[in-house]
C-alpha cells in the first residue's frame, strides 16, 4: 500500500517531504484566500499548522470558501479547519485560535517561532502590523493582497509588494510600511487587473464583527481566491523545501 505522500514523494523527493513534515506553519485568516492555503499545505505534509480567525461560517462563504458547507455554517473557521486538516492528515499537529488578528494577540499568535506565516487577513491596518511585525522580527511572511473583484486568472502576479502595481489594497499597505521604514522583502501574492467598482453593501447586524469597523461586502468568484490562495501555499512550501528561485529569495528577503 503507497504512503499518504507518494505521489508527493514521486515528485520531489522523500527528504523535501520530510523537511515539510518538520514545518511550522501559522496561516492567520481563514476566509477564501487563507483556506485554501490551509487546506495546501496540509496535503503537502506539513507537520504543524497554526490556524488563526476569530470568524464564523456563513451563508455567504458558500460560494468561495473551501470550509462552507451546509453541514459547517455557524461553525468557527478554525475549529472547521482543524477538522478538516486530521481528515487529510491525522498525524498533522494542528493549533487553532480563535482570535482576532492584532498587536495585543501578537504574543499568542507568535507563542512560538514559526517557519512561515501566511497572511491572508483582509482588514487594511491588522495586515499591515502584522507584515510589520513580521519583517522586524525576520520571520519569513507571505500575503495576499485583494482577490475580490478580480475575474481575470492571467493577471494574477508575485513578487516584492513593493514593485506590485494595479492593486488598491497593496497600495495602502505599501503606505503604512513605509511609515515603518520597510521599503521591500514582502512577497505577495496580486493581482494588476484595475478593480471593479461595486455597490456598498454594508454587512447585516447579525454579521460577527468583534472588531475593527463593518466592511462593505465585496463580489467575489470561487476561483480567483482559490488561485491566490494555492498560490501562496505553492512558493511557502517551495521555502521550506529548501527549492526557492533564487530571484523570489531576494524579493522576499528570505535568503
Amino acid at each position: 500500500m503507497t504512503g499518504r505522500f507518494f505521489c508527493t514523494e514521486l515528485l520531489i523527493g522523500k527528504e523535501k517531504v520530510a523537511r515539510l513534515k518538520r514545518s511550522f506553519v501559522t496561516v492567520v485568516g481563514l476566509g477564501a484566500v487563507g483556506g485554501y492555503v490551509a487546506e495546501a499545505l496540509g496535503r503537502l505534509g506539513v507537520g504543524k499548522i497554526r490556524l488563526v480567525d476569530y470568524d464564523r461560517l456563513e451563508t455567504s462563504n458558500l460560494n468561495r470558501n473551501i470550509l462552507a458547507l451546509e453541514s459547517t455554517l455557524g461553525e468557527s473557521k478554525v475549529e472547521a479547519m482543524r477538522k478538516r486538516l486530521l481528515d487529510i492528515n491525522p498525524a498533522c499537529y494542528v493549533e487553532t485560535l480563535e482570535v482576532f488578528a492584532a498587536e495585543d494577540s501578537f504574543p499568542s499568535i507568535f507563542s512560538d517561532r514559526p517557519d512561515a506565516v501566511i497572511d491572508a487577513i483582509d482588514s487594511l491596518n491588522p495586515k499591515a502590523r502584522l507584515l510589520v511585525y513580521c519583517h522586524e522580527n525576520q520571520i519569513p511572511v507571505f500575503s495576499a493582497m485583494g482577490a475580490a473583484t478580480r475575474t481575470r486568472i492571467q493577471s494574477i502576479q508575485t513578487g516584492d509588494l513593493f514593485k506590485s502595481r494595479g492593486c488598491p489594497l497593496a497600495r495602502e499597505v505599501r503606505k503604512r510600511l513605509r511609515k515603518s521604514g520597510i521599503q521591500s522583502g514582502i512577497f505577495c501574492v496580486y493581482s494588476d487587473e484595475p478593480a471593479r467598482q461595486v455597490p456598498n453593501v454594508l454587512p447585516n447586524e447579525e454579521d460577527n464583527y468583534p472588531r475593527g469597523r463593518k466592511r462593505a461586502k465585496l463580489g467575489s468568484l470561487p476561483t480567483i481566491p482559490a488561485i491566490f490562495g494555492l498560490t501562496l501555499a505553492h512558493h511557502a512550501a517551495e521555502y521550506l523545501c529548501g527549492s526557492f528561485d533564487t530571484s523570489v529569495h531576494e524579493v522576499s528577503g528570505l535568503a
